[in-house]
């Protein structure tokens, strides 16, 4: 029994991580943006329609800090800034699929029970 509370205290400290990282409204978003390659802040903003420019810039240095984003900087006039996903980043694209085939079933289920 001893075994098995170490293997759950241990997925459960796991999920915990991941969903620290993950956390909010805004995160999966950002990640989802930059999976189709390097963005300016700019152009992450655009895709993200109703983020405002404070909160995408707290999101990017958090996906910073957890090493889920790099950033950037091009030695131009004016400085130029780009996004992109890390290697840790990208590993996230198996659990964003599947994330979006249960929203999807989700949407499904709420849509046909809601017409019922």
């Amino acid at each position: 029994m001893k075994e098995k509370e170490q293997l759950c205290q241990f997925k459960l400290m796991a999920s915990r991580d991941a969903l620290e990282v993950i956390q909010g409204k805004w995160r999966i978003p950002i990640i989802i943006s930059l999976t189709y390659g390097n963005r300016r802040f700019g152009e992450i903003q655009r895709d993200i329609a109703d983020i405002s420019p404070k909160m995408l810039s707290q999101e990017l240095k958090a996906l910073e800090e957890y090493k889920i984003v790099s950033r950037r900087l091009h030695d131009s006039m004016p400085v130029a800034v780009e996004y992109s996903l890390t290697t840790l980043g990208h590993s996230l694209h198996g659990l964003l699929d599947e994330l979006l085939n249960w929203g999807v079933h989700f949407r499904n289920e709420i849509v046909s029970n809601n017409n019922n």
